[in-house]
């Protein structure tokens, strides 16, 4: 089954990436850079679900543990997923940190300089090296900071320095690991926020809304090249005697020539889609478009009323900024917690449920990335478009998705906090929280409070995997809180514009004015 999936992964990355490469400016190594990154999106993505499930299928559902799963192979389980985490997390760091960015400035260099492999090699590495050192400092800081150390006036540096060394060994290297992928997690958070919330709100309007027809738009074409046209004739005119134009008409007539030359451009593209069997092919699955349309919608707002409404419990009940916003128990119930028990009953519902969400989450990641491309603050760096885009964008392209899943379980959390911490575990013994304050228990940080499950303690309950990296650290779960807000007022900004907006040109992005990608003036071999 893995392997199918895995294979499943591979084709699908194979067929993303060549769908929206430049046919021109194709490069093997940007190639296999993009699909290998892709890739690795896509299954630490599937992580989550499986970790879950892992955790849940070693318990009866009277809350006994299965006579196969004694301490000594749950452990095993336990330590295969971990290893799966940090294989993954660290291919991720070094892809975003090293892999990607010296492919990215190879490229560049390659198009500046043609001749010296080697010389494009030592500037690629020399841009690559800023960001191995941002990583060393990530990890290094990670490794070092001192979250569990008690604070003993009386003990000397050497001493201090000892034990910091020694809660490193203790936890396998999983603290700088786990602060290195949280301050990254951030990143995906804002990326999350301007792509993934637009993405959740276009993609399932522009289903439902369609584009417009093709001929239809070619007749509006030939009629604005008719009106160009006789623009153009008109200011030619002036200068039929020997006179000189004025500085006003030549800028007008510069204008109006590049206009005329945009025009014929989508002339091109219209008359190829009109005529390609893809276009018929999407009229005829029309319907079902409507139908995946309404699907994705009902979707996304699942999702964003859950995560309202575990905002909204954290602001009221947390203990408060201090603590990250931890929540003891749920008071506010969201629609996904309700749904979550509910489809535990029949095996396996939920986790095709959570399975949903998270390559819904991943898809409208694209659909949003797409849709934008690629901007820097104001400034629009690439466009992402079937059959024209740049390596460049690509690589940027996987390099944003890359760090969008690293916020995705986190996101998930958020809906189901129980659910992702413990599956459909179950219990036999009815306990409550205890509550106590880290300084009760000798921790460093002031009035933090956290709880501690007894099912876990008494080793009745297995937490999964993906929680030891999600609260380590009180200040990144703070800066999540916040950007849960921003997620949901950017993806109801979205909806609205969406809502607003017309139907989507059936060569929406293939030709622009004020386009940057070199390729603008092929024609696109997708629809041949």
């Amino acid at each position: 089954l893995f392997r199918c999936v895995f294979q499943a992964i591979l084709i699908f990355c194979w067929v993303y990436v060549r769908k929206y490469q430049s046919r021109r400016e194709s490069e093997v190594i940007s190639t296999i850079t993009a699909i290998f990154a892709l890739a690795v999106a896509l299954i630490t993505s599937a992580l989550l679900p499986v970790d879950i499930f892992l955790v849940s299928y070693m318990k009866n559902q009277n809350g006994t543990f299965k006579v196969w799963a004694d301490a000594n192979v749950s452990r095993q389980i336990e330590d295969t997923v971990l290893y799966g985490y940090y294989t993954l997390y660290s291919i991720i760091l070094f892809c975003v940190f090293l892999w990607i960015p010296f492919v990215y400035f190879y490229y560049e260099e390659k198009e500046e300089d043609d001749g010296n492999t080697c010389s494009q090699v030592k500037t690629a590495l020399k841009y690559t090296l800023g960001f191995i050192t941002i990583c060393a400092v990530l990890l290094l800081i990670g490794a070092f900071v001192p979250l569990d150390i008690p604070n003993k006036k009386n003990s000397t540096e050497w001493e201090k320095v000892k034990l910091l060394f020694e809660e490193f060994g203790s936890s396998h290297g999983l603290t700088a690991l786990s602060f290195s992928i949280s301050s990254l997690t951030v990143i995906g958070m804002l990326a999350a926020i301007t792509y993934t919330a637009y993405g959740m709100s276009a993609l399932p309007l522009n289903l439902i809304k369609g584009t417009t027809s093709a001929a239809y738009e070619r007749l509006e074409n030939t009629e604005d090249i008719e009106e160009v046209e006789q623009h153009l004739l008109r200011i030619k005119s002036k200068c039929r005697d020997g006179r000189p134009l004025s500085s006003r008409d030549r800028r007008t007539l510069k204008q109006l020539e590049e206009r005329l030359r945009t025009l014929r451009r989508r002339e091109r593209h219209l008359e190829s889609i009109e005529k390609s069997w893809w276009t018929k092919f999407c009229e005829a699955i029309r319907p079902l478009k409507i139908v995946w349309g309404v699907f994705f919608i009902i979707v996304a707002l699942l999702f964003t009323v859950s995560l309202f409404l575990s905002n909204l419990d954290k602001a009221l009940h947390s203990a408060g900024f201090d603590s990250g916003f931890i929540i003891l128990g749920t008071n506010l119930t969201n629609p996904l917690n309700m749904l979550l028990p509910v489809l535990q009953r029949v095996f396996p519902l939920d986790y095709i449920l959570i399975t949903t969400i998270v390559m819904y989450f991943i898809f409208t990641s694209m659909a949003g990335i797409r849709n934008m491309g690629i901007w820097f603050f104001w400034i629009r760096l690439y466009k992402i478009r079937r059959g024209k885009t740049r390596p460049q964008a690509l690589l940027f392209l996987c390099m944003i998705l890359l760090l969008i899943v690293l916020h995705t379980s986190y996101m998930i959390y958020s809906l189901a906090p129980q659910y992702v911490m413990y599956g459909s575990q179950k219990y036999l013994v009815q306990v409550r929280f205890i509550v106590a304050t880290y300084n009760q228990l000798g921790d460093i940080f002031r009035s933090y409070m956290f709880f501690i499950l007894f099912p876990f303690i008494l080793d009745q309950c297995i937490v999964t995997r993906t929680y030891l990296f999600l609260h380590k650290f009180w200040f990144f779960s703070a800066a999540y809180y916040f950007g849960n807000w921003a997620f949901i007022a950017v993806f109801l900004i979205g909806l609205i514009v969406s809502c607003c907006k017309g139907k989507k040109s059936v060569i929406e992005g293939e030709v622009d004015d004020d386009d940057s990608d070199m390729s603008d003036d092929e024609l696109s071999v997708y629809y041949h």
